[in-house]
């Protein structure tokens, strides 16, 4: 509709009005004007690899509801993620469009100098968030299990907040003891089974429902956990955890028949996911050689300042020894993960490896058979973004950061 036709319809209404009814009804025009954006819904996949999707039929994924939304959609084919490439840091990038160094949340535990906690309370962000911007705007807001929300601003909030899990569930009397006072009784009036122990991506998709059809917020972030819970377990694109996936798929289509018609869907995942075979102790390697010199190992990256250790460190890589892979050349630790520095050498673990310590065997057996918190630059190993609704175009993009995810988000939101 244009200015014109709209003055008109308020000039036609106006006839006979007071003058008050008159502002009134410009008043109503110029909101209806400024609120531009459209009401937004993330749903966050944990732990949801980029290749369950591109590779769906290989792997005769049933998943219906997720094709779907990929065929009247658009699709990035992979989301590069930040470093760390774990899962309460990548959630707030999502939601920050920072990197983890710029909005503070390192990793999904503090360091053991602050206690070694999770990161449960917003006021450990230093950065804004989309749920913060929304409010500012005047928009109502929700999230259900969204890391880093525990005292946030938002009007229906269940928190990641927990002192029990069991897989992906986490104990329900834990979140309502920082949720919105009231919000777990409304929802278990409305569906008894979701006052059960255990929250999980069930009683998740309960609660969104609950909210779409009574609260209608403009902005909600749903974390969907169990995935990224059976992937940990038994590794990622197994049978088990493509089941888990088509029973997620099932959950999104309950949530999508009550999505209203002017509703943004966002699907979103925090990383990519790798099956472990070996955990290689590079000090132990290092000392059977008779090298005594320093590297800094985490999972996914090995790095030293030390000359006889990154001559090694390369030499084991030509020769696709010991676990080591990959060299990560400085213009990727600067793209990625600028504090880090500019290390004489820094190499990724070679594919189904990842490094650790432990006793002086080189070789051990993993604690969990699927991983993150690899190297985000490492090859085929991506998160997800999928857009379908209103001003949406359907098709295909290129590989983007994760870093642009919020800026997109935010425009589809807020006026602009």
């Amino acid at each position: 509709m244009t200015d014109k036709q709209r003055w008109r319809q308020w000039e036609k209404a106006a006839t006979g009005c007071s003058l008050l009814a008159i502002i009134i009804l410009l008043s109503f025009g110029i909101a209806a004007q400024t609120r531009a954006g459209r009401q937004l819904l993330v749903i966050s996949v944990d732990g949801m690899d980029y290749r369950y999707l591109r590779d769906a039929d290989k792997l005769g994924l049933k998943i219906p509801n997720l094709r779907r939304l990929m065929n009247e959609g658009e699709v990035t084919e992979g989301i590069i993620g930040v470093y760390p490439t774990v899962t309460w840091p990548s959630h707030t990038t999502l939601i920050t469009g920072v990197t983890p160094a710029e909005h503070g949340i390192l990793s999904n535990r503090r360091p053991r100098s602050e206690g070694g906690d999770y990161y449960w309370e917003t006021g450990l962000l230093k950065s804004r968030t989309l749920w913060e911007k929304a409010g500012a705007a005047g928009l109502k807001t929700a999230a259900i299990t969204w890391p880093v929300t525990v005292g946030a601003r938002i009007d229906y909030n269940l928190p990641e907040y927990f002192q029990k899990r069991r897989g992906g569930a986490m104990d329900l009397p834990s979140i309502e003891s920082k949720a919105t006072p009231g919000l777990v009784a409304r929802i278990a009036r409305a569906y008894p089974s979701f006052a059960q122990e255990w929250m999980d991506d069930r009683t998740r998709a309960l609660a969104t429902i609950h909210l779409l059809k009574n609260e209608r917020p403009d902005l909600l972030l749903l974390h969907f956990v169990d995935l990224d819970a059976e992937a940990h377990e038994l590794g990622p694109f197994t049978r088990e955890a493509n089941a888990v996936l088509e029973y997620t798929d099932e959950l999104i289509g309950q949530i999508l028949a009550v999505v209203p018609p002017g509703m943004v869907v966002a699907i979103v995942s925090d990383h990519g996911f790798e099956r472990i075979d070996k955990v290689i102790n590079l000090p132990a390697a290092l000392k059977r050689e008779g090298i005594n010199g320093q590297v800094t190992a985490t999972p996914g990256l090995a790095m030293t300042r030390d000359p006889a250790v990154a001559e090694w460190l390369r030499r084991a890589s030509r020769e696709g020894r010991d676990g080591v892979g990959r060299e990560v050349l400085p213009a990727e630790i600067s793209r990625f993960a600028p504090h880090l520095g500019t290390p004489l050498a820094a190499f990724e673990p070679a594919p189904h490896h990842t490094f650790g310590a432990g006793n002086d065997e080189v070789e051990g057996r993993p604690a969990e058979i699927g991983a993150h918190g690899l190297w985000p630059g490492r090859s085929d190993y991506r998160s997800t973004l999928i857009l379908r609704g209103p001003g949406i175009r359907p098709g295909r993009r290129p590989e983007a950061s994760m870093l642009t995810i919020s800026p997109r988000l935010e425009s589809i939101l807020l006026p602009h």
